[in-house]
């Protein structure tokens, strides 16, 4: 076996190379490459953010361990059957043959494979076959996210038995952080002098080093928020605007009527959607967009959806399609327009050419979201940019306003967060017939939805100022070129929130009368109320000390007593604030 094949793999392979990084590895792959060999471990974990080529990383490790005698088979763990064979077609472009259809009864390979490709579950169903067959040939074993292996007891030791007698261990992973006890196996923990054991990688290589070295795409998160009005199973009638302070349990309700298909405000998040999809394809012909859905039935009707909107039928991959890997491999080769998936993200949605996503799922983990995210970032040339729709909720966007964070896998943590529980991981990616509950509501019907223009967020930022669905306001962000380097996204945003504003301040005021002073003052409270929380969620402060900075930096007295126009400036400097990169 040669390394020639493997040193001229696509950094991006299977699909198309990032732009300026072919033929050779990218210098990520290069560093990371070099540190193994000269370290020559047994164990590595390597740590790099979807999209920056893991899959060519690994292949030429082992490439390498074969010509070198170290290894005389591999054995690939995936979370997903499609997985298995995503790597299996990407290690036969490289000459290295491995089974994806390895099944636990037949117990042997052909001959004309160097290894198999497995899944985790399959791996735990049999721990003692897998380690049959690590014992009998010198074997690189490469498990694919990682992480997977402490989503259930038996999996973790299922690992740990197959894999124990392993020559090598190669460990890759995107997202490497849980929030529960499970140690992830083969995975060094250290402590961090606060008691707890915090997971070490070998090489990381995160989302933000990547976006500089043009390797993966800019994100443009862009967030909507409206009104809401559902009726409980008890008959009341309640209401609620989405984007505002609310309590568990209204953000919750007023999160599933957004997402209910037979409302007006996930529609009219999918028509925006999809007009920014075409503008993206001026400069990326076969972009492609990806709504990410919570079960079956609302798949199919999203794509019911889809269909009036874009003039075309949108492919929807179910978890529990026997034709789901088929589909997505079809998709991924297509021009079409829109995707669907039920959840679908631990799956293998693995398309470069997804330029657009919808974030229709209740699901708040930090782990999901960095794996949905993931789905938008894998770059192919320089300039492509993804843009991800997502509800106006707190966690949500605290997430989006912390894609660069680097996170580690820590053991005997204190209680986690609010909203930052990855333990519900296993069902957020396994089949899903019916809807999901969220919190302990009970089941109600959804009256009304509207959707209203938020803002978005960049690199930390936030710009818009708020706008009407359809609004020339809103196609000022929606028509953000397709290609922009991400100096120039944020130029440009920059602008166009100024712009927005310029021209706000150039409106005729209005009447005096439209409302009553102490309706007045009561709008800007909770206009005010609304961006603490935001900047809450952003940076951790606590309520009372936004408040008193705002304060202090724009005088007056505490906001029970302040004036409309003391309250207006406070809003105007947290603005400012949240256009700032951190």
């Amino acid at each position: 076996m040669s390394t020639f094949a493997a040193s001229h793999l696509s950094p991006s392979y299977p699909d198309r190379a990032a732009w300026g990084t072919a033929p050779k590895l990218r210098a990520w792959q290069q560093e990371a490459f070099d540190l193994y060999f000269g370290r020559e471990p047994r164990d590595f974990l390597t740590v790099a953010t979807p999209g920056a080529g893991k899959t060519t990383y690994a292949l030429r490790i082992a490439s390498e361990l074969l010509t070198r005698g170290v290894i005389r088979a591999i054995t690939i763990v995936t979370p997903t059957e499609h997985l298995k064979r995503q790597w299996a077609d990407a290690a036969g472009k490289v000459g290295i043959g491995i089974d994806p259809e390895f099944k636990n009864s037949q117990g042997a390979t052909s001959r004309d494979y160097t290894g198999v490709a497995v899944t985790y579950a399959q791996v735990a169903m049999h721990p003692a076959l897998h380690r049959a067959r690590t014992e009998a040939r010198k074997t690189l074993v490469i498990f694919d996210e990682i992480h997977h292996a402490g989503d259930a007891k038996s999996w973790g030791d299922g690992v740990r038995e197959a894999f124990e007698p392993a020559t090598r261990r190669l460990q890759l992973t995107g997202t490497p952080f849980r929030s529960d006890d499970s140690p992830i196996p083969f995975v060094t923990y250290e402590e961090d002098g606060e008691g707890l054991k915090r997971s070490r990688a070998d090489y990381s290589y995160g989302y933000g080093p990547a976006l500089a070295d043009n390797v993966v795409r800019p994100v443009i998160f862009l967030a909507y928020s409206g009104e809401m009005r559902w009726r409980t199973r008890a008959g009341d009638e309640l209401a609620a605007t989405l984007g505002t302070p609310l309590t568990k349990d209204q953000l919750s309700q007023a999160w599933r009527a957004a997402l209910d298909p037979k409302g007006d405000w996930i529609r009219q998040v999918m028509q925006a959607a999809d007009r920014r999809l075409t503008e993206v394809r001026r400069h990326v012909p076969d972009a492609g967009g990806l709504v990410i859905a919570t079960d079956h039935e609302t798949a199919r009707a999203y794509a019911r959806h889809l269909r009036a909107i874009a003039g075309e039928p949108a492919t929807v991959v179910l978890s529990d399609d026997p034709g789901a890997s088929k589909k997505i491999k079809q998709f991924a080769a297509s021009g079409d327009r829109w995707l669907v998936a039920v959840r679908m993200v631990s799956e293998g949605v693995d398309i470069p050419r997804l330029c657009v996503g919808v974030y229709a799922t209740s699901t708040s983990t930090p782990l999901f979201f960095a794996q949905a995210v993931g789905r938008f970032v894998r770059a192919r040339k320089r300039g492509e940019t993804a843009s991800v729709f997502l509800p106006s909720v707190p966690t949500l966007m605290g997430l989006a306003n912390e894609m660069e964070a680097e996170r580690d896998h820590v053991l005997n943590r204190r209680p986690p967060e609010d909203g930052l529980d990855d333990s519900l991981l296993q069902d957020a990616n396994r089949k899903k017939d019916t809807p999901d509950v969220l919190g302990d509501e009970l089941p109600f019907e959804t009256m009304e939805t509207s959707a209203t223009f938020d803002r978005v967020l960049f690199d930390g930022g936030e710009f818009g100022t708020g706008a009407e669905v359809g609004s020339a306001e809103e196609e000022d962000f929606l028509g953000l070129p397709g290609l922009l380097e991400p100096d120039q996204v944020a130029t440009l945003l920059r602008k166009r929130q100024s712009d927005q504003q310029a021209a706000r301040r150039k409106q005729p005021a209005e009447p005096k009368d439209t409302l009553a002073p102490h309706e007045r003052i009561a709008e800007l409270r909770r206009e005010l109320n609304g961006l603490v929380g935001a900047w809450n969620h952003r940076t951790g402060q606590p309520h009372g000390v936004i408040h008193a900075e705002l304060r202090r930096s724009c005088g007056g007295p505490p906001i029970a007593q302040a004036s409309a126009e003391q309250i207006q400036e406070r809003i105007d400097l947290i603005r400012r604030w949240a256009t700032q990169r951190r």
